[in-house]
Parts: C-alpha cells; sequence; structure tokens
C-alpha cells in the first residue's frame, strides 16, 4: 500500500484548516528513510480553542471523525475516516519532548503536492520512543537508530567528498 495519496490528502487539509501540527511517530521516520511501517500517522499539536476548531474544521474536510478513545485519561484526538482508511493522532504531549515549540524548531518542512508538511526530527522521534518505553516503541528502536547513524555518516562523507 502506498500512503503517499493519503498523506498528501491529509498536508493539504492540515493547510486549508491552517492547523499547525508535526507529524511524529513511525511514519514521520519512514518517510526520512527508516524501514518502518505504520498504519496510522501520529501528529502533535497546540491544545488551544482556536486549534481544537481548527482540527474540527480538518476533520470536516476529511469526511472524518473526531474522538477521545482514552478520554478523561488522555490529551489525544484521534481523526477517523474508516472509508479511507484514516486514523490520525493528535497528541498534546510526547514523551521525551519537552514541549511542541522545541519540537517544530527541529522539524524539517516536506513539500506534499501544493502544502508543506512538518515532519519531526529522526533524533526526536528515537527520544520520544525511548522516553514511551512500550514493547511497540522498543522493537523499533535500533531500527531507528541505524537509520540515523548510516544517515550522519553518509552526510560526513558528503562533507569530505562532495562529489
Amino acid at each position: 500500500m502506498n500512503a503517499r495519496p493519503l498523506i498528501n490528502r491529509l498536508a493539504e487539509a492540515l493547510g486549508r484548516a491552517k492547523l499547525e501540527a508535526v507529524l511524529v511517530g513511525n511514519a514521520a521516520a519512514a518517510l526520512q528513510g527508516a524501514p518502518v511501517t505504520t498504519l496510522d500517522f501520529d501528529f502533535m499539536f497546540r491544545k488551544t480553542p482556536v486549534n481544537l476548531r481548527k482540527l474540527k474544521a480538518f476533520a470536516r474536510d476529511l469526511d472524518a471523525t473526531v474522538l477521545r478513545p482514552y478520554y478523561p485519561a488522555s490529551d489525544m484526538f484521534r481523526v477517523v475516516n474508516d472509508d479511507l482508511g484514516l486514523q490520525a493522532d493528535f497528541l498534546v504531549v510526547l514523551h521525551g519532548v519537552r514541549s511542541f515549540e522545541s519540537l517544530r524548531k527541529r522539524a524539517f518542512p516536506l513539500a506534499l503536492g501544493r502544502e508543506t508538511l512538518l515532519v519531526a526530527s529522526l533524533a526526536d522521534i528515537i527520544k520520544s520512543k525511548r522516553a514511551a518505553n512500550r514493547p511497540k516503541d522498543r522493537a523499533v528502536l535500533d531500527v531507528l537508530e541505524t537509520t540515523l547513524d548510516e544517515r550522519d555518516a553518509k552526510t560526513e562523507r558528503e562533507k569530505t567528498d562532495p562529489r
């Protein structure tokens, strides 16, 4: 399955709603070359009254529903459209990340169609998974760390031999 059409739709819907969010988790890692798979998209965002209205507009744009599956224990909002195969979780708190602002500062913009999606750095994804310490997160840590090490080594080689 190619997730590119769906992630393009997400980026466009985020843009139309003017909702600032950073893609995190395995989807963000996969976009950076990590050989991981996932069935959902995780975003971190700021929970403000304005952003909650924007989140609802985002969901309407995708004919999706906003759920609170772990309410009141969690400040997570799940946007679901079964026809699209869409599950997008919007997190207010991300393990190992001090704030949305710090995550956003280290994120990189990825052009998708007519929009740009902010994608968390691989280092932040690793830090978050290590801090969460769930079995599913521990299972991918070696893969993510290897991807980061290989990317850093390639960058160093390119600095010394720019051919």
